[in-house]
Order: C-alpha cells, then structure tokens, then sequence
C-alpha cells in the first residue's frame, strides 16, 4: 500500500534557541519544538516529571460535593456499589477505588455490566441490583456521563450517584449528587483530557487529603492509571504525562499483582515500557468483556495475592487466545468476501455482514481491515433479531457524522470521530451499505484514502548513537501528542546482506556514508525489488534497541522505503 510521507516542520529559531539552552543534537531539539517544548523550563519538566506537578483535585467541579457525599455514606455506614464499564479504563477503574474504599469502608461492592446482556454504561440491571442488594449511593467510573433517565430512574428508588467520566457531556447531564468530568463547559479543572481511572484517581486524592491521611494510598493505584492511560489511547501530554511516568514505575517495582501476572503469562522479560501495557496487558483485559464477562478483570485487580492473581490471570489470557483465533479467522473471512467482488473494492467505504461472527471481536476486524482496504470502514454480526457491529475510521475521516447521515436506517448508533457501534434491522443491510457509500464517497478528501506516515525529522546515521538514543528514551512514554519519533535517512544503500526473513519480513543491512544499520522492515517483503539492486533509497524508521547474546546495538525498525529522487 503506497503511503504518503508528511515531514513536519519546526521554527529554526526556536531550534537554535533551544540548542542553545540544552547543549543536545538538533534533531532531538527540532521534535521537542514541534511538541510544545522550547525552553529549558518546559525541558526540564518534560524530562523530569514530578508528582508534584499533577493538579489540585478541588479545581474539579463538584468535587466538594462528591467527597462529602462520600463521608456522609462511611459515617452513616451506608453500602457503596462501585460501578464502571468493561474495558480497560472501566475495570482499572473499578478495581482502584473498589479497593481504594475497602480499606476505610467496609460496606462497599463493586459492579460490571455485561456487555452483551446490559450494553454500555449504566444498565437498568445494575441499578435494581443496587436496590435490591440495598445501595444507597453508586459511584460510577468511566461512564454516566449520558445515563440521564437511568439516574432519574435511580433517584426514584432512593439511589444517588456520583459520575466519574471523561466522555464529552450532552447538554443535558445526569441529575446526579456530583459529577466529576473535566470536559463539562463550566469546570475549571486545567487539564481535560484524563482518562475514566484519572478522574477516578483524583477523586481518590481529594478524599485523601480531606480525611487526613497520606496520598500514597491514591499513588498505590497509578500502575493502574497507567494501563488505562495507555489503553484508552488519550493524549500523552500533561498530567496523563506524569501519571503515565510513576505508574510504569510503579509497575515495575511494586506493580499490581494482576498486572504482574498478566506480565508474566505475556512472557515479559526486561521493564516494562509504555508499549508493553498496550499490546501485552491491555489486550488480554479486554479480552474478558469480548469473550465472556469483564468482572473477572476487577478481580484480577484486586486479588489479595500472587497466587489468586495468576488464577485470574490464566483465565483472561485464555480469553485472549480465543479472542485472536477469532479476530484473525473473521479477518480472512472479510477480506474473502471484499475480494470476491470487485465493485466492494472499487468502494470508498466497507461493509461486511456474517450472521455467525462473534460480536467481541468486529471492532478489531474493522481495524485490521483498514490495514487492507484503506477506507471507512463497518463490521456487523447477528445480535438477537438484529445486526450490530462497530465501525473504525481512517484518520481525518469524522466516521460519527457519517454514521449519523445513515440514521434513516438505523435503531440505534453512538459513537465518536474515530469509532463508533450501530445496531439495525437485517433487511436495512443493504440499504445502509449504499447510503453509506453515497455518504461517504461525498465527503472523504481523496488524501484520507491514502495512509499517512508522520515524519519527524531527517536524520543522518552518523547523528544516531548511544547517546542520542539514551535521550530519545527519556522521552518516554510515548503515546498520542507524544509519539515515538520517526525519522528519514536520504540516499542509503543495501550492503548486499539485506533479506527476506520468514517469508513476508524485510532484514535490511544498509549505509550512508560508510555507516552501517541494520534493520527490520515487518511484512515488508515486497519492498525488496527496492533494495536489492543497490541503488540509493529514502527508508523511514523508529530507531530501537536489539539484544543478542548480552550485546546491545542500535538498529531501524523500518516503516516505509521508496527509491532516492536522482
């Protein structure tokens, strides 16, 4: 799939400015200009991150609100049920303050709904299990933000609720005790971009610092913070910055019982990194709400020790075998479908509908099928009397408003720019594939049909050393507004030993200027033609570090390559 490179820019002097100040290469300067970062001050607190930094939890609307209502249940010994959504930023969520209120309050539960059963968010099922289990007061996390009747509904029966969200509010918002979420038009809180389990932590603080005791007992879940951070894929800049900084921390010297298992059952050997909370936990979390019932994530989360966290452990990475045996076969069945007929392909959008493909999993197909088929993109499956599924967008494409103009055909949809889930009658298939089509082919800029790679900075091999790398990974953790760097290297050659590597990888061991780097392109096979005839090529890369036999050496995880303009 050919790709368009976007090289950015940076102000040159602000560069030299800021070279000036840090005494470190010019590249590294030219990516912190372009993130935000042009004075020693702004560097320093980049690099070094302190707790101290975080924001006063009280600049939160209504946070007064929630942590007296809060006492007011411990002094009235009143039962609290902990309620929070199915993914990783719900059960982190869940499990934090589920366990955070445990050890000053004994009369306290925790709920996930069942996400086929109940569906997203407040369910009318939890709310009766809380009056016939006789909660007063529901503390929701990660959801609530849009539960306007099932709140009002609660308030009949005499529960209260306090909403931990960080989903953007309608206007119209729960009639709840509190609600604590940074996006409301009127809450002054400085940064807006916390995840569910941020919220959630911050109200932790608050109730720390109000009953007098010591904030560690909120910082004991930040490994946990961490993971939803990483997995609910929000900006990785400011406070998520320093959250996401001493929760790894955390993870790796005093981590979660959970989150050791699950490292241990993910074959983790060294530290780890950001990138191992998104692709080695996380998943396997998911994994529990796709394939069967997310509660057991909580429990894993909170289990009293090493041993009954394994068992938990076991249990979600089994989910997670089962979830990938049934991403990658419906994967293949889809693209077997789109490419038995033409005019699919020939299409700006995807649709795809088989009656026997599980519902946990057409989220991610969507994904890997836009790895094939650029383009916007549904997945649907049988669900009861209906078809429901998720969409996934190619970036820039705003997927929500597309879905929307498809309404006429729909029961129900929701969603956001990026993703979104639907659910219709079977025989409106078809109809919704053309309007979205119609929809779609209308709107899409042909440059959201092409990917983009985001290049960094130009780079010359002799500026990439030890030392320069030492910098790179203190930029750490990486994530969205602070993605790991990509460079491009001009001109380079293959030395004669670049290969093909298990068939459908690229081994490359090329040089600029009488320096040599090796590198591994995966599935990258077929820029072979490209290299092999030793004439000058433009490659793009990450630079990491490989380890073989106790030796460490720098080389280029290759992103794209393309023949030097002469």
């Amino acid at each position: 799939m050919t790709k368009r490179w976007n090289i950015l820019e940076a102000d040159k002097n602000n560069v030299s400015l800021l070279q000036g100040e840090l005494k470190i290469n010019a590249t590294l300067c030219r990516i912190l200009v372009q993130r935000g970062i042009q004075n020693f001050g702004k560097a320093k607190d980049y690099f070094r991150p302190q707790l101290s930094h975080l924001h006063n939890p009280w600049k939160m609307k209504d946070m007064a609100k929630a942590v007296n209502r809060i006492l007011q249940a411990f002094d009235r010994n009143e039962k609290i049920l902990v309620f929070g959504d199915y993914d990783v930023d719900g059960t982190t969520s869940v499990a934090s303050m589920y366990s955070f209120i445990k050890k000053l309050h004994n009369e306290v539960d925790f709920y996930i709904p069942h996400r086929y059963k109940e569906g997203y968010g407040v369910s009318k099922a939890g709310i009766d299990f809380a009056k016939e289990h006789n909660f007063s007061l529901i503390i929701t996390l990660d959801c609530g933000i849009k539960s306007v009747d099932l709140i009002s509904y609660a308030n009949t029966l005499g529960i209260d609720f306090i909403v931990c969200d960080h989903h953007l509010p309608d206007e119209v918002v729960p009639d709840a005790v509190a609600i604590l979420n940074p996006k409301q038009k009127d809450c002054d809180y400085p940064f807006k971009e916390l995840c569910g389990c941020g919220v959630g932590f911050k109200l932790m603080c608050a109730l720390c610092e109000q009953m007098g005791i010591p904030l560690e007992n909120a910082f004991e879940y930040l490994d946990l913070v961490a993971t939803a951070i990483a997995a609910d894929i929000v900006p990785m800049n400011g406070e998520n910055r320093v959250l996401a900084f001493y929760g790894l921390i955390k993870a790796n010297e005093n981590p979660n019982p959970g989150i050791k298992a699950l490292a241990t059952l993910g074959g983790a050997k060294q530290a780890l990194h950001i990138n191992d909370l998104v692709f080695m936990i996380a998943p396997r979390v998911n994994a529990a709400g796709r394939m069967d019932d997310a509660s057991k994530a909580v429990r894993l989360f909170i289990a009293p020790t090493q041993e009954d966290a394994l068992y938990y452990a076991e249990q979600l990475h089994s989910d997670n075998t089962d979830r990938k045996e049934a991403d990658t076969d419906i994967t293949a069945e889809a693209l077997t479908l789109i490419s038995e007929n033409q005019l699919w392909v020939e299409r700006r959008s995807t649709v795809v509908y088989q009656p026997h493909w599980h519902k946990g999993v057409v989220g991610i197909v969507a994904s890997r099928l836009i790895e094939h088929h650029y383009k916007p993109t549904v997945v649907l499956t049988e669900s009861g009397d209906y078809a429901a599924g998720s969409a996934r967008s190619v970036p820039g494409f705003n997927l929500y408003e597309a879905i929307h103009a498809c309404r006429e055909h729909l029961l129900a949809y929701g969603g956001h720019f990026a993703a979104a889930g639907l659910t219709l009658e079977k025989h409106n298939i078809e109809l919704f594939r053309a309007k979205f089509e119609e929809v779609v082919s209308a709107t899409i800029k042909e440059e959201h049909l092409i990917p983009e790679i985001i290049i960094n900075s130009e780079i010359s091999f002799k500026e990439i050393t030890t030392s320069f790398y030492n910098i790179l990974r203190q930029m750490e953790p990486f994530g969205p507004e602070n993605m790991t760097p990509v460079f491009i290297a001009r001109s380079v050659v293959d030395t004669g030993f670049s290969k093909i590597v298990k068939e459908n990888h690229l081994r490359l061991v090329v040089k600029q200027d009488r320096l040599t780097f090796t590198g591994i392109g995966f599935n990258m096979a077929d820029k072979f033609d490209l290299v092999k005839d030793r004439q000058p090529f433009d490659v793009v890369f990450k630079i990491d570090e490989n380890e073989w036999n106790g030796q460490k050496t720098l080389q280029l995880r290759i992103e794209d390559i393309r023949a030097s303009e002469t």
